[in-house]
């Protein structure tokens, strides 16, 4: 173990004890500070495991903020486990339009499928019966067996590698300092509230120990705290260097409809990123940017398409994506699997936030200013 060790030792107290004492100290903050949050049942409460694994996927990779007017969306439409397994995918990758990392949705259905008509809508209680479900990895499950069951696990998510590195004074660089957090982690999770304590570390993170100008002086653990003790606290913990993300390019092909000027959308294959989603058709994404000419031949119609100024541009997880736009007008026809949505039904039509901004560089430019009266 890390320095920490030594500072344990030093207090005169056996690593079981100090244990206790970290975890009734954080369980009496919490108990005093916890966020009020929409899926979370207060301290020592009941909770409906339904809301606690809606929430944990909606949670993965995305912010708290963003994610609670989804959450509540969600449970108004679908209250119920059942409920959400009857609708239609479609419906739930529309009502999950602009959170992002669209295979969670995907997975999200299908797990409720599996709950609802498999188990009666009742989901396992521990680890390894949640990790064989449709989008739950080792992390998840690991949550939602303590927040919702109550059970003895080790949820380790960025804020708690954050909490722990500073804890303990480790030094050694994420992602490879991650096993030795997990291990510091598991020795720290009481015998009893279990789930109350895993949600009480990951408050910690979010609102105490936060990634710049941590409020240690707040903080129930600071006595404790080797980075706090030796001044460093935002300098842990250490990573390594991030490699710089690559962009692609794309050509996205904004078709209106003669007369109503109504755009030409379609769905992405299911498989792959945006998978399921609604799109402004378009070419593949690749590394050299698209000539006009080459991008013509993924044109959905024939007609007089011309460049739009300037480009779209977004990033995901491991690369940027820089999309030019090409506008024209055509008759009503159109392929198999795409339709025509009136400009007013844009904002519902289940698009993801790439093809938001699409529509929004679009519009912008295609809209004629609104007549001034005298």
């Amino acid at each position: 173990m890390p320095r920490f060790r030594a500072h344990v030792m030093c207090l005169g107290k056996p690593m079981v004890g100090l244990r206790m004492d970290l975890a009734a100290a954080l369980l009496a903050w919490y108990d005093r500070h916890a966020r009020r949050l929409p899926w979370r049942a207060r301290p020592g409460a009941a909770r409906d495991p339904y809301r606690v694994w809606l929430s944990e996927i909606m949670l993965q990779q995305t912010r708290v903020a963003a994610v609670i007017p989804y959450f509540e969306k969600f449970v108004a439409r679908w209250p119920t486990v059942h409920d959400l397994a009857r609708a239609r995918q479609a419906e739930v990758l529309a009502a999950w339009a602009g959170l992002g990392y669209y295979a969670r949705a995907r997975n999200l259905h299908r797990c409720a499928q599996t709950v609802s008509e498999t188990r009666g809508g009742a989901f396992p209680d521990d680890e390894t019966g949640l990790a064989e479900l449709p989008g739950i990895g080792a992390y998840t499950a690991a949550a939602i067996a303590a927040i919702a069951f109550d059970r003895r696990t080790v949820a380790v998510d960025g804020n708690v590698e954050r909490v722990l590195a500073r804890l303990h004074g480790v030094r050694e660089p994420l992602p490879k300092s991650k096993p030795t957090l997990r291990a510091l982690a598991a020795d720290l999770v009481p015998e009893l509230r279990a789930g109350d304590y895993a949600q009480a570390v990951m408050d910690l993170g979010a609102t105490i120990c936060t990634p710049a100008k941590p409020a240690c002086g707040l903080c129930p653990w600071n006595t404790a705290c080797a980075a706090h003790r030796d001044g460093e606290a935002e300098d842990l913990p250490a990573r390594a260097a991030k490699k710089e993300r690559p962009t692609r390019h794309g050509v996205a092909f904004w078709l209106e409809r003669a007369g109503d000027r109504a755009v030409l959308l379609r769905r992405r294959p299911q498989e792959g990123l945006l998978g399921g989603m609604v799109e402004v058709p378009g070419t593949p994404w690749r590394d050299e940017p698209w000539s006009t000419d080459e991008a013509l031949e993924h044109a959905p119609v024939h007609g007089a398409w011309r460049p739009l100024r300037g480009d779209v541009r977004h990033t995901f997880t491991h690369f940027h994506l820089t999309l030019s736009v090409i506008a024209a007008t055509a008759d009503a026809d159109k392929a198999d699997g795409q339709w025509w949505c009136d400009r007013r039904d844009l904002d519902d039509a289940g698009l993801p936030t790439l093809m938001r901004k699409v529509a929004k560089h679009a519009l912008k430019l295609l809209t004629p200013p609104a007549t001034r009266q005298p």
